[in-house]
């Protein structure tokens, strides 16, 4: 089984590991319905919040469908090591 990339068992595993899940959906698609936990920095605004990810934590990304997770990941991989898109944010629960 995989989740927009990430595998089932491999997101598990981060997320025991104390991986931040980030929605990067706009607030009010994550003021409908989000996974527990999740921290919402929509996409239009994670260069300007950068500063409230841990490079000591992994990051679990999603959005809607994984478009703009995928998106976002690919800006975060130049300055963050750990980084995965788990596609929609229903994957993550």
């Amino acid at each position: 089984l995989v989740r927009g990339g990430i595998r089932v068992d491999e997101m598990n595993e981060l997320k025991a590991k104390g991986a931040l899940i980030v929605d990067v959906r706009t607030s009010g698609e994550f003021a409908q319905a989000a996974a527990p936990g999740s921290l919402n920095i929509p996409l239009d605004q994670l260069p300007q919040r950068m500063e409230e990810l841990s490079k000591a934590r992994p990051i679990i990304l999603c959005c809607a469908s994984g478009s703009r997770s995928a998106f976002a990941q690919r800006f975060l991989k130049q300055a963050y090591v750990e980084v995965y898109n788990a596609g929609p944010w229903q994957r993550v629960l």
